[in-house]
C-alpha cells in the first residue's frame, strides 16, 4: 500500500490501521508493493467494485458499515460465481486520516476480513479532495472450469433468488426521507432493519458451493432484480417470464406496498439487494432450495427462463405484464 508522495504519512497510517489485518502470509506484511495468491491449482475469480460517498454510501454513515459494504459488494460478486473467498486489496482515497473515522472502519474490516476468510492482501492509500472512495479487489477460488458465469441460462430453468428483494432501497429512501420514511415513521424496528441492509448487505457466500453445484447462470443482484435479470438473460441468448408475486419480499416491504406506500418498481429495480439470483433445472432447483434452508437462508423460485432475445416479462397476480418505466439503478 504505497505511496511516493508521503511514504511517511502512509506508512504510518497503514502500520496503525491495516498492518494488523494483514494475516495472510501472501500479504508479506504489507511491506513489499506486490503480494502472492497461490492458486492451489484452482482457477483464480476476479472481481472489483467501488463504493463512492454520495453515490454507494451517504457521507453521514457510520464507517464501521462503510468498511463492511465495501468488502461485502465484492464478496456477493464471488458467492454467485461459486466462488471460495480468498483474499482482497484495498484502495483509499482519503480526505482526512482522522482517528475517528479510520479506526472503526479498520477495525470493521477486519472482522468482516476473518469472518468471511477474506484476508487483506494489500493496496495503496491516496489523499483526495473530493468524495471520499473506498474501491477493493476480491479474489475468490474455484474448481478448475467450475466457475458460474452468466452465460449458461437454458430455456426451462427455473429463476431462484436469496433472500428479499428491495430492502436496500427502501433503506435509502428511508434515510433520504423519502416516501418509506413518511410511512414508517412509528415504526422504528422496521426502518432500522431497512436502513440495515442498505448499509450493511449481507453476501451469500454460504451458499456458493450449492451455486456452483447446480446453477446454470449466476449473478448477484446490485442494480437491480428486473435490471440484473435482463443482464443475464442477454448474456445466455434467452428470455424469461418472472411471477411478481413470488418476488420474496420482507414483511416490511410487504407492508408498504400493500399500503400503497410505494410502487413494486422500487422493489425491482432499486438495487444494492446483493441476493444471489441464478438459473438452475427444474430437477435441480429443489436441491438448491433445500441447500438454502439447511444454511437458513430462503431461496425462492420466482420465474422461467423461455426462448427468445426478448426483455424479460414480469407478470402481475392476474397474468398481466407490468410495464417497467426503469429495470435498475444507474450510476450514470
Amino acid at each position: 500500500m504505497a505511496n511516493t508522495h508521503n511514504p511517511s504519512g502512509e506508512d504510518s497510517l497503514i502500520a496503525r490501521y491495516f498492518k494488523p489485518l494483514a494475516t495472510d502470509p501472501g500479504a508479506l506484511g504489507l511491506v513489499d508493493d506486490v503480494a502472492i495468491l497461490q492458486s492451489l491449482g484452482e482457477d483464480i475469480v476476479v472481481t472489483t467494485d467501488a463504493v463512492v460517498e454520495g453515490v454507494h454510501y451517504l457521507a453521514t454513515d457510520p464507517p464501521d458499515t462503510i468498511a463492511r459494504k465495501a468488502l461485502r459488494v465484492n464478496l456477493s460478486d464471488l458467492a454467485a460465481k461459486g466462488a471460495v473467498p480468498a483474499g482482497f486489496v484495498l484502495t483509499l482515497a482519503l480526505r482526512s486520516k482522522e482517528d475517528a473515522w479510520l479506526r472503526p472502519f479498520a477495525d470493521a474490516l477486519g472482522e468482516d476480513a476473518k469472518a468471511f476468510a477474506c484476508p487483506l492482501l494489500g493496496g495503496d492509500t491516496v489523499s483526495t479532495p473530493g468524495p471520499q472512495m473506498i474501491s477493493i479487489t476480491a479474489f475468490g477460488r474455484v474448481p478448475r472450469g467450475r466457475m458460474v458465469g452468466r452465460t449458461g441460462a437454458r430455456p426451462g430453468d427455473r429463476i431462484l433468488v436469496t433472500g428479499t428483494i428491495g430492502d436496500a432501497a427502501l433503506g435509502l429512501d428511508v434515510l433520504t426521507g423519502g416516501a418509506a420514511a413518511g410511512a414508517l415513521a412509528s415504526d422504528a424496528a422496521a426502518s432500522d432493519a431497512l436502513i440495515s441492509r442498505y448499509r450493511i448487505p449481507q453476501p451469500r457466500n454460504v451458499l456458493a458451493q450449492a451455486v456452483r453445484d447446480h446453477a446454470t447462470a449466476a449473478m448477484d443482484v446490485s442494480d437491480g432484480l428486473a435490471g440484473d435479470l435482463t443482464k443475464l438473460c442477454a448474456a445466455s441468448g434467452v428470455s424469461a417470464t418472472v411471477d411478481v408475486a413470488s418476488v420474496p419480499l420482507s414483511a416490511a416491504a410487504a407492508g408498504l406496498i400493500a399500503r400503497d406506500a410505494v410502487c413494486v418498481e422500487t422493489l425491482l429495480a432499486g438495487g444494492d439487494d446483493y441476493e444471489v439470483l441464478c438459473t438452475v433445472p427444474p430437477a435441480q432447483s429443489d436441491a438448491l432450495i433445500a441447500a438454502g434452508r439447511a444454511a437458513g437462508l430462503a431461496v425462492t423460485a420466482i420465474g422461467t427462463i423461455v426462448e427468445g432475445g426478448a426483455r424479460p416479462r414480469f407478470l402481475d397476480g392476474q397474468g398481466q405484464e407490468l410495464a417497467l418505466k426503469r429495470l435498475s439503478y444507474s450510476h450514470f
